[in-house]
């Protein structure tokens, strides 16, 4: 594989001239360079002018290799030809340098160019491009490459520090300036031709390498002849550089601007980004990314271009296709949004990055969904991340340093089982992988703060979508940890503290709270109804349609206690009941269908008896006995949105008291299985007086039926357990939540 380099745009704030007499007192030997054994001249030719000079010399180099490698190549040093063309008139110098050892087993070329500043005439330009193509070195090639890319990046770093390092010792001596070159008057200056004998060279070369290499080193020293340059009448026969002009060529960077905007890059760091800039430019029509951008796809993917070049590039296709820039800059926030969403931008953290809380805990989480639905809080992240991106730029304008990500601050105080909704999940799924795809690298961290014990389970399913390098980032907090030395101050100034985390700093952020159901939009039920939640047509809720004294039940077999069985339906119709029920005796099949015997089972007879509405609970069993009543009964009623909070009970007890509620409530909720064998979801159409009459039995038939949508899932202990440590211990501090996700915790599980 062939690696290249390109530099930026050095600049030196010294004369063109001046730098050239700095340049050429690095030779024949540089104590700044160690790599560097010496060098020769091997030939030097002036045109009669003396516009143009042009310098060939042999550099010999260290071989700065593991012990064994040298063993192999038989040589202490490596031999480079490099060939300087100085044009005085147009004040420029071109480098090309190549090695001649091993020539035949790697390939390096380099090509160097000084010039003028094209906007001050008295400072002067550096740019460097090289390639390394190893085709077979004995089957060290990958050993070899890094060997020569490291040496290659640290003579590179060495390269301005070199020149300033002259010409400080030229104004010792007395030199700051030096008289530019002027065209002769009438005498021309006669051509000079200096030539060593190649074959002299060749000999000084060590033995053991000729007999490696045998005579492809040789055959690649030019002969005396071909070194010797006859200019003729005129100059015109050696090239002629045209001048750079940084305006012209926007794929340029200057190494200060690099450094004052971006931040501090490896030479590498610097090529890739240069070379990322150069291919967008020759693809893209219109709009190029700015650096900052390109600097976050690299960055995304550790500096390897092909990789950040393909994620770009599917990026862009993206913005295009969604016409992101122009879907920004129109975006106004609805008016839920703006009341209901519990984020927004707060001052700066300590290090100058524009800080962003969310409220996450405060968040109505349905609401918002069934309000402006999947794509309207989309179009809310993608703003925010915008924004983000400004705010950094705006940072680094004004602070004078480089700030290219943001901060966000994640209150989890108030969360719930009400957040586990499974629509809001796959909402938040969706947008994560969004972002990640558009724009990594723009967050510094992400401090999650009172983190209650329910978060673990939310994590479990979120945090396989989430990208390594930016789950890294994530720090926790639990209970009341944030506070004091070690808290939030370490991150934030004590001033910007908002006053609802115990600061003085008065914050605008939104408190949330429950979006009023008027603001919802409505959607197409299966049967053509209206309902609440849009059903996609791969939804992961079932239907189901409950008559008077119909039952539905979901019979799991929980196969280790300490598993979760998770809950989430809502009431489209009427109203029901739903208990947790936990079986003395595992059920492994489904009971027979009974004869329907008096008032009721005329109904079941009419009505229709199926294995969706048929009781796994036999009619002898007594409830204590045979059957337990895990979680409490409870009535959902219309008009209102309630949390099902888990309850602490003894099996076996009812509740006597059953609060009635109807049509349009959300239930979502969780148990925390103590034992194994068959737990039951069980819903009843919940009927309010009992009915002995005929009138009531021909009632019961014709009466409307309830509706239920709902969704369940169980979460194996092994699946949260040990995802992190405990968020609720007092001792917990903020840790990196990369070197927790595989260890064991002890008390991870959620409260009941």
């Amino acid at each position: 594989m062939v690696q290249s380099y390109q530099s930026p745009v050095r600049v030196y704030k010294y004369p063109f001239e001046l730098v050239m007499e700095a340049y050429v007192r690095r030779f024949p030997k540089c104590d700044m360079i160690p790599i560097m054994a010496g060098t020769d001249i091997i030939s030097q030719t002036t045109s009669k002018d003396g516009a143009l000079i042009k310098v060939s010399r042999r550099c010999k180099l260290h071989v700065e290799a593991p012990y064994l490698l040298k063993k192999i190549m038989g040589v202490e040093y490596i031999y480079f030809v490099q060939t300087n063309v100085l044009d005085q008139r147009n004040r420029t110098l071109t480098i090309e340098a190549y090695n001649e050892s091993f020539s035949s087993r790697v390939g390096i070329i380099e090509n160097c160019r000084y010039t003028v500043h094209p906007e001050n005439s008295d400072w002067t330009c550096f740019e460097q491009t090289a390639t390394l193509d190893i085709k077979s070195f004995f089957g060290f090639e990958s050993t070899v490459e890094k060997i020569a890319m490291k040496q290659y990046s640290q003579n590179i770093s060495k390269g301005k520090e070199i020149i300033e390092y002259f010409i400080e010792e030229l104004r010792k001596d007395g030199i700051t300036h030096l008289p530019r070159w002027e065209e002769p008057s009438q005498k021309t200056v006669p051509e000079i031709c200096i030539t060593k004998d190649s074959k002299k060279l060749e000999n000084e070369s060590d033995s053991s390498s000729e007999e490696m290499e045998g005579r492809d080193r040789t055959s690649s020293t030019p002969s005396t002849g071909s070194r010797e340059l006859q200019l003729g009448a005129s100059a015109t026969n050696l090239p002629i550089i045209d001048k750079i002009n940084l305006h012209e060529d926007n794929n340029k960077l200057d190494a200060d601007y690099i450094k004052r905007c971006l931040g501090d890059l490896t030479p590498l760091q610097e090529s890739r980004l240069i070379q990322l800039k150069k291919w967008v430019a020759e693809l893209q029509k219109g709009k190029v990314p700015s650096d900052s951008c390109l600097l976050r796809f690299l960055r995304a993917r550790d500096f390897n271009i092909e990789k950040a070049r393909e994620m770009l590039s599917h990026s862009l296709i993206w913005r295009k296709r969604n016409q992101i820039d122009k879907m920004m800059s129109e975006y106004q926030a609805p008016q839920v949004v703006k009341d209901y969403f519990p984020g927004g931008w707060h001052h700066q953290d300590k290090e100058g990055r524009p800080l962003y809380l969310l409220r996450l805990g405060q968040m109505d989480v349905k609401g918002l969904v069934k309000s402006v639905g999947e794509e309207g809080l989309l179009k809310h992240t993608l703003h925010i991340c915008e924004e983000g991106l400004r705010l950094t730029e705006e940072a680094t304008v004004s602070q004078g340093c480089p700030v290219t990500t943001w901060t966000l601050l994640v209150d989890l105080e108030g969360l719930n089982m009400r957040h586990l909704w499974r629509p809001g999940i796959r909402t938040l799924l969706k947008i994560i992988e969004i972002v990640e795809a558009n724009y990594p690298e723009t967050m510094s961290c992400v401090l999650i703060i009172r983190a209650p014990r329910v978060f673990p389970i939310l994590w479990t399913l979120v945090s396989t979508f989430i990208d390594d390098n930016t789950r890294s980032k994530f720090l926790f907090y639990g209970g009341n940890d944030y506070q004091g030395s070690g808290g939030l101050i370490d991150y934030m100034p004590k001033e910007n503290i908002p006053d609802f985390l115990g600061g003085d700093c008065k914050s605008v952020v939104h408190e949330g709270g429950l979006v009023p159901k008027s603001m919802y939009q409505p959607g197409e039920d299966v049967d053509g109804t209206r309902q609440h939640i849009p059903l996609s047509d791969q939804s992961i809720y079932h239907s189901v349609s409950l008559a008077r004294s119909q039952v539905h039940e979901v019979v799991l077999l929980i196969e280790e206690p300490g598993s979760v069985i998770c809950w989430d339906f809502d009431v489209m119709k009427n109203d029901v009941s739903f208990s947790v029920l936990r079986t003395k005796v595992p059920i492994t099949h489904r009971p027979e269908t009974q004869s329907p015997t008096g008032a009721m089972g005329v109904i079941d007879a009419v009505m229709g008896s199926d294995d969706q509405h048929r009781s796994a609970i036999e009619k002898t069993w007594r409830e204590g006995h045979e059957y337990f009543r895990v979680e409490p009964q409870l009535i959902c009623h219309d008009g209102e949105s309630i949390q099902y909070h888990e309850r602490t009970g003894h099996e076996g007890c009812g509740m006597d008291h059953q609060p009635v509620y109807h049509e349009g409530e959300s239930i979502q909720g969780s148990h925390v299985t103590s034992h194994m064998g068959t737990y039951i979801l069980q819903w009843r159409y919940y009927e309010s007086s009992q009915h002995t009459s005929p009138l009531d039995i021909i009632d019961s038939i014709t009466a409307p039926k309830s509706k239920i949508m709902y969704y369940y899932e169980t979460l194996k202990s092994a699946d949260y357990r040990g995802s992190m440590t405990s968020l609720q211990s007092c001792q917990s501090g903020f840790s990196s939540l990369s070197s927790n996700t595989n260890k064991s915790a002890t008390s991870s599980c959620p409260s009941r």
